[in-house]
């Protein structure tokens, strides 16, 4: 039982991984739409999932699946996707006011409140093992991107500062909720509730704000609604289900890592002594969480029960 539950828990990390990393790319795709205002660039990324997820439900089994959900549960995943809405509208908006390296530095304070308010929430209890990786994943993200820093100053940052902090709370809370849907509908059904939820809230933006006007920046929000968003969503919530929250969130520190490498490869950043440190402290504490054997006294339940087809 314990072996099923080390490998259903392996794969699970494994999925947030590889969708952590791909999130690293969404930097790139913001420079791509650099003349689109955030909330219009949110709007399309939930827009065009939603639309893509919506067209391949019905052949899916996902419309039967929504027919049975109860109205707590429907109230759940519309609670998503404001969420969603609100925790992607913040952090772009604090990536573009303070810089790519301010923002993620804050934005990516969400993994700490997920670990320290998963007790609390979901009524599960603190694995202290999770200290030393966070730690290093924490101390290793701080590494690299303020190897990035540049000397930015004035009210603009500031304000991206305190939004893309923000964000981070925000971040936590889409994550716990999520964590808590997933114990009774499947992923799919739950990124596309939450992406057509988020778009109908953002969809007065269209009225309001810059829109994509050249190919360019309509090819990066395709790229960033269809490969970091219904690819990545799908990997990642997929994960979520088959690990605890303060586990899975640890491993998304990938994130602005691959970020940084992403953009020495693609943009001409250079890579630093302190990047490359950095990047190693996040890799060892990805390492130390991936060899962790589940726990029956911390583990959340379905992690030691035989994984049930849907």
């Amino acid at each position: 039982m314990i072996r099923a539950a080390r490998s259903d828990s392996a794969v699970g990390l494994a999925l947030i991984l590889t969708a952590a990393i791909t999130w690293g790319t969404i930097p790139i795709m913001l420079d791509m739409a650099e003349g689109v205002h955030p909330v219009v660039i949110v709007f399309y990324r939930v827009g065009i999932s939603g639309l893509v997820l919506a067209l391949a439900a019905p052949f899916l089994g996902v419309i039967r699946e929504l027919k049975t959900l109860s109205r707590k549960t429907w109230l759940g995943l519309a609670s998503n996707g404001a969420l969603l809405a609100l925790n992607w509208v913040l952090f772009f908006f604090g990536l573009r006011l303070a810089g790519v390296a301010i923002g993620e530095i804050l934005g990516y304070t969400g993994p700490v409140w997920v670990a320290v308010l998963l007790p609390l929430l979901l009524k599960e209890r603190f694995d202290r093992r999770v200290l030393l990786p966070l730690a290093l994943a924490l101390g290793g993200t701080t590494a690299v991107l303020l190897a990035t820093v540049g000397h930015e100053s004035g009210s603009s940052v500031l304000i991206g500062s305190l939004i893309a902090f923000a964000s981070s709370a925000t971040y936590a809370a889409l994550i716990l909720n999520a964590k808590r849907l997933l114990g009774g509908v499947s992923p799919y059904a739950l990124m596309l509730v939450e992406d057509l939820v988020a778009a109908a809230l953002l969809s007065p933006a269209l009225l309001l704000f810059s829109g994509p006007s050249t190919t360019r920046e309509w090819t990066a929000l395709a790229m960033l609604s269809l490969v970091a968003t219904v690819l990545t969503g799908f990997l990642f919530l997929s994960g979520l289900k088959r690990v605890r929250a303060d586990h899975g969130a640890i491993l998304t520190y990938a994130e602005p890592v691959s970020g940084v490498v992403f953009g020495a490869v693609f943009l001409g950043q250079q890579l630093t002594p302190l990047v490359m440190l950095g990047g190693t402290l996040v890799v060892a504490g990805g390492v130390i969480v991936a060899r962790m054997e589940p726990a029956p006294a911390i583990e959340a339940p379905s992690l030691l029960t035989e994984p049930t087809p849907r």
